[in-house]
């Protein structure tokens, strides 16, 4: 089992490059998909008899491209006068494309913008990046979204058909186009770096592979935009949050609260490198959503402990991201700030503002609002509406680290 899990990581870690690439070759989500999944599933059948390659991409694209051809090739048998000039060509093109090197070029970023094209719905591009960049399975990205699957499902499917339909360049945008475009693919790169940060289905490998990945478009992103604050904000704010990771969580697998952790296990090369990247986000010439989170981050791990954490200084910022972007997600998160601020049931009035708004809805199955309330509720000493609350987060928490420490903190109050 732990010898599957480890080739999946591995097979993870290259889907995303391997899935650009295919679809830069051939021009069709849906076949590159297919042909990837068939590819997979060769490598998890082979490699443990033959061993992981040295260049698993490679070997991935290569099946790909063969599972390509066959598929085309069977298209063509059933194709019908209409289609059949069509259907030649492409399977001229994926012919001669199994039969070149197995070099893999990156395609990631014309991948990323292409998904980001403003053709598709702003909602469509996150997810639909999301999925073929990210190699996130459709029940991961719906988590992101707090949707439902089915939901999320069909959105995916609408988008790349847009793109087939509305023939959509799979380009790198010149530079008058990137205004509209490059939301989104922060936003995409944001989301990437959280579905590996916030442990949730994947082992932590892929997590930490994830991670890397989002990491790695942020300083493309930037080193390609350097007069765009944002690009530069999200790169700090990837690596503020990055620094932190080995202090996460306990010797026992337990989470560690930010302001509790051993900050000597924090990296300071890469908080070095993050308040580098915010500097650089100031000097541009707008202040934006990410360079206040990336502020916020800097906050948290410039203080010299816990104890002496500026919350007046990060209940203010969450203020002023809530005015630049305004969500019943950055309330949850300024409420909490503000309970360590001004008290418990200042924090908890905020919360209490969410009720009668739309959001609130979603906040029902979204488990840090619960537990963040749970929390607010402990401090205030309202010990049995804290419980309640610990219950609801508990019912709702996908990771065993959080799901630890939340039981630890319901069996404090319960008697």
């Amino acid at each position: 089992m732990a010898e599957r899990d480890a080739l999946e990581a591995v097979v993870r870690g290259e889907a995303g490059l391997v899935l650009a690439a295919l679809i830069a070759r051939f021009g069709d989500f849906d076949l590159a998909e297919d042909a990837l999944q068939d590819a997979v599933q060769a490598a998890l059948e082979r490699w443990p008899k033959d061993g992981v390659p040295a260049r698993p991409a490679a070997w991935l694209t290569v099946a790909a491209r063969r599972r390509v051809v066959d598929r085309l090739r069977h298209a063509a048998m059933r194709a019908d006068k209409a289609d059949a000039l069509r259907t030649s060509e492409e399977l001229r093109r994926a012919e001669q494309a199994s039969a070149e090197d197995d070099d893999v070029p990156d395609e990631r970023l014309r991948l990323l913008f292409t998904c980001c094209h403003p053709a598709l719905a702003p909602e469509a591009r996150v997810a639909l990046t999301l999925r073929t960049l990210g190699g996130l399975s459709t029940e991961a990205v719906a988590r992101a979204f707090l949707l439902p699957v089915t939901t999320l499902a069909k959105r995916l499917e609408r988008a790349k058909g847009k793109i087939r339909d509305a023939r959509i360049p799979y380009r790198v945008p010149p530079a008058a186009e990137w205004a509209e475009r490059l939301g989104s693919v922060l936003a995409v790169v944001y989301l990437i770096f959280n579905e590996g940060y916030s442990a949730t289905e994947a082992e932590p490998a892929a997590r930490r592979a994830l991670c890397e990945e989002a990491i790695r478009l942020a300083r493309l992103l930037a080193a390609l935009a350097p007069r765009e604050g944002e690009a530069h904000a999200l790169l700090a704010l990837l690596l503020l949050h990055d620094a932190r990771r080995d202090a996460r969580f306990a010797a026992d697998g337990g989470f560690v609260p930010l302001d509790e952790q051993d900050r000597k296990r924090w990296r300071r090369e890469e908080i070095g490198a993050g308040v580098t990247a915010l500097r650089a986000a100031a000097a541009c010439a707008e202040r934006g959503p990410h360079q206040v989170q990336a502020a916020i981050a800097a906050a948290h791990v410039l203080a010299p402990s816990g104890a002496a954490t500026p919350w007046g200084t990060i209940a203010a910022l969450y203020g002023e991201l809530e005015a630049l972007a305004p969500s019943p997600v950055v309330r949850v998160n300024r409420a909490v700030a503000v309970g360590r601020a001004r008290g418990p049931e200042a924090g908890l009035a905020l919360l209490a503002e969410l009720e009668p708004v739309d959001g609130a809805a979603r906040l029902a199955d979204y488990q840090p609002y619960h537990a963040a309330r749970a929390d607010l509720l402990r401090r205030a000493g309202r010990a049995a509406e804290a419980a309640h609350a610990y219950r609801a987060a508990l019912a709702l928490c996908r990771g065993a680290p959080e799901r630890r420490f939340l039981a630890g903190r319901l069996a404090q109050l319960e008697p």
